[in-house]
């Protein structure tokens, strides 16, 4: 499949343009992508990772990331958290999810304890700290979306939250 044979343009039946092959008609379509991940407390702290990578290398995150296919949301939660802080968890419920339309993206928050103890970088995170509420680095969070998790661990609802008032469909940047 090259790309040169696609080209945009709506298909029959539908209301947006989308990459079509332009010798067969294959529809490429172009899904938002999903992120796990986890707000891991123990003792009232949170665990955050210093990333090694981009984008926000050097910024301060939760262990998360993109779903595999194959894997179910809890199964990409634990998985990233292992790739990330090198931690079993034992899932609580889901936390949060977010709309994130500005990058495509819908993420999947959990709520998290260990399920052993333990943490450590892993190759994706030059550090691993569970930090107190008053000692957590606000000014080097790496995302929105961490900041609106960390505030509905903080709140502690029932419900699942969602993306804050200001911002429905994720469109603030950094």
């Amino acid at each position: 499949m090259t790309t040169e044979r696609f080209q945009r343009r709506i298909p029959e039946g539908e209301d947006r343009e989308r990459l079509i092959c332009g010798d067969c008609g294959f529809v490429a379509y172009e899904n938002p992508k999903i992120v796990v991940g986890s707000v891991v407390s123990e003792g009232g702290r949170v665990l955050l990772c210093r990333r090694a990578i981009n984008p926000r290398r050097g910024f301060w995150t939760l262990p998360a990331g993109y779903m595999e296919l194959g894997e179910t949301v809890e199964e990409g939660a634990r998985r990233e958290a292992w790739e990330e802080a090198r931690v079993k968890l034992a899932l609580e419920g889901i936390l949060a999810v977010y709309s994130i339309a500005r990058i495509g993206q819908v993420q999947v928050i959990f709520r998290a304890g260990l399920a052993e103890p333990g943490h450590e970088p892993g190759p994706e995170s030059l550090e691993t700290r569970f930090f107190e509420w008053g000692d957590i680095p606000w000014d080097e969070i790496a995302f929105p979306s961490v900041h609106w998790a960390l505030k509905a661990w903080r709140e502690g609802g029932t419900g699942i939250a969602g993306n804050p008032p200001e911002d429905r469909r994720g469109m603030a940047g950094l």
